[in-house]
């Protein structure tokens, strides 16, 4: 952008800006976390979640026309990933056979984030399928694509991915003039993608967990069938909506007429809901009262079975509940990236970690006040960026007109409104779930929020300088790319300083196994340099030390620990596990009662207090 970005405003620098204090918040945690390791490691991702959205507003500054590139690439991505979800299905021997569980995961490991994947995908195989000036056999490949992400947003039984997408493609449709023929492309992948999912949902060897790999592997051949049978199908009847739409032409007015109707209908669907509630035997307000109580329940529990598509039950109430009483009591700062997962053990009945399952809860927990607000800023301040590009006649607000999109610029005004059904999709999902810390999902939402706010209006693209910038005529210029390169040298220092640090610690453990102690001492210190509010280094310290029998060094070390991470019970019970081992059971008790304190469902934690309870309530042998 410095060499060769046109003049013009700064689109989007206020919300680069906003993020950038996010990260720098998310690094600053480190200093107050209970947990500032994975902080550091948090503040990482922030960081490179920085560089992406920073890099997309600086293409849509540099390449405004190339916004068909990115909605392509986000519809290419999720059918492809979604494809190879499913064929894990297929093929469960060669791809996961190791895998208890039935539920989509594959390839981020976690069934939400397969879900959340394949639901962003829809609005940009809508934009595919519905445009006029693509070609017929492109736009016929947006239904297979569908019929390919509709199965695997089911077999993810990810509620939430199905609701951020019923909502995103809502607004799709309620901005969007072609509305009938990514109606028809909808219905007609859609079909196809419903036959595939109710085949897989209704076979045992798919869809229950705890299958054995032959049978699962006899049902996943099957079901590889079944949905090559099914997208040949879809595309034949894609291939024919396509061809259909070219030579049927509707006049303009019953073409707006019938696009009405079917926002009618749509927007009669909570209607239709209203009315079954109300007919119900607790009627309207008695069924709301029961719906709202079964969401808000902290005691809510649902299986991984498909029937939790349409069960109300969930965990998240605890999670939340435990998210606002950590920040009740941290109330301004917070306790550092990512360390709800650390604090939640004191809440919990459960010993391991987890995430708060909801950006605004995490955030409200991790850091406080501060971190809501400026998070409410970059919002507040994307938001304002992103209308530039959205509203037809800026600054007036006018998309939700039916009367079409802006003259002069429909085909990227729809182009745009694809990008912010994608971001949209993304942002509902992250209130109800985790899934913002995966980069797989939240990049490709990032790319696209960056490029709205990013191309400004429509009606006065940047686009490139004629001519290169003379850097011996801009000062400015030369002072910027120094600050640039000497930012981005400094970054990538910081962020390699874990790895170092887990390189290291592999090499001591490598010696150690060669039983080459003298070796491992020096990696497991050099790992501890490079990361030095890790208590890992210091853990495997400890463990070299007491290998070569300097007990005292050892003890030391976990000291260390204790006094980096006060809040961490591991440090803890490692200490306490020790002094026990040591035939110090009173100064161990304390240390293990701290740990339990800080963990009180870990069993581990329980048994060892037991321990050391026995130890000091028994009589001492004689001399």
């Amino acid at each position: 952008v410095v060499l060769l970005g046109g003049p013009g405003r700064a689109w989007g620098a206020v919300a680069l800006l906003l993020f950038g204090a996010l990260a720098a918040l998310t690094y600053a945690s480190i200093a107050w976390s209970v947990q500032p390791a994975t902080s550091w490691l948090e503040a990482n991702r922030t960081l490179s979640y920085l560089a992406a959205f920073g890099i997309a507003l600086a293409l849509a500054r540099l390449a405004p026309g190339r916004w068909r590139a990115l909605i392509g690439a986000v519809a290419v991505a999720a059918a492809v990933i979604s494809g190879y979800a499913l064929l894990v299905k297929v093929f469960p021997g060669t791809f996961d056979p190791n895998q208890p569980l039935a539920r989509l995961q594959a390839p981020f490991g976690y069934w939400n984030a397969t879900g959340l994947m394949a639901a962003m995908g829809i609005p940009a195989c809508l934009w595919a399928g519905a445009r006029r000036e693509h070609a017929p056999v492109l736009r016929a490949l947006s239904a297979p694509a569908i019929a390919i992400l509709v199965p695997a947003l089911l077999l993810a039984y990810s509620r939430g991915a199905l609701l951020a997408a019923v909502i995103a493609c809502g607004c799709w449709f309620a901005l969007v003039p072609l509305r009938l023929r990514a109606a028809l492309i909808l219905a007609v992948g859609t079909a196809g993608g419903a036959a595939v999912a109710a085949w897989g949902l209704a076979t045992h060897s798919i869809s229950a967990d705890h299958v054995a790999l032959p049978a699962r592997t006899s049902a996943g051949h099957a079901f590889g069938l079944v949905m090559l049978v099914v997208l040949v199908l879809t595309a034949a009847a894609g291939f024919a909506a396509a061809f259909a739409t070219d030579r049927l032409a509707l006049p303009s007015q019953l073409r707006r007429r019938l696009g009405t109707v079917l926002v009618g209908l749509v927007a009669l669907i909570p209607v239709g809901g209203v009315v079954a509630l109300a007919a119900s035997s607790r009627g309207l307000t008695g069924e709301v009262s029961h719906v709202w109580s079964t969401l808000t329940s902290p005691n809510g529990l649902v299986n991984d079975q498909p029937g939790r598509l349409v069960n109300l039950s969930n965990s998240r109430p605890t999670y939340w509940s435990a998210g606002m009483t950590i920040a009740e009591q941290h109330l301004l700062a917070g306790v550092g990236a990512l360390g709800f997962e650390t604090v939640y053990r004191r809440y919990s009945p459960v010993s391991q970690p987890v995430n708060a399952h909801s950006y605004v809860i995490e955030t409200f927990a991790d850091f406080g006040l501060v971190g809501v607000l400026l998070s409410a800023a970059l919002l507040v301040a994307w938001v304002l960026a992103a209308r530039r590009a959205l509203s037809p006649r800026w600054p007036r607000w006018r998309p939700l007109s039916f009367r079409g999109p802006p003259d002069g610029a429909s085909d990227e005004w729809i182009g745009l409104v694809t990008a912010f059904a994608v971001v949209l999709t993304f942002g509902v999902h992250s209130l109800v779930d985790w899934t913002w810390f995966i980069p797989g999902t939240a990049v490709a939402a990032l790319v696209c929020a960056g490029w709205l706010a990013g191309r400004g209006p429509l009606s006065a693209p940047v686009g490139r300088s004629a001519q290169r910038r003379s850097l011996s005529r801009s000062p400015g210029a030369i002072i910027a790319l120094a600050s640039i390169t000497a930012i981005t040298v400094l970054a990538a220092w910081v962020i390699v300083q874990p790895l170092r640090s887990s390189d290291a610690s592999g090499s001591a453990i490598a010696a150690l196994t060669r039983g080459d102690s003298g070796a491992a001492l020096t990696d497991a210190r050099g790992a501890a340099a490079s990361d030095p509010v890790s208590v890992d280094p210091l853990f495997l310290l400890s463990d070299i030390y007491t290998g070569r029998g300097d007990g005292a060094a050892a003890r030391a070390e976990l000291v260390k620990a204790v006094r980096l991470q006060p809040a961490n019970p591991e440090t803890w019970y490692r200490l306490g596990s020790y002094d026990l081992s040591a035939n110090h059971p009173r100064t161990a008790l304390g240390e293990l009662r701290h740990a339990l304190l800080l963990a009180p469902a870990s069993p581990d934690a329980k048994a060892k207090v037991a321990a050391a309870a026995g130890a000091v309530s028994s009589p001492a042998p004689k001399k």
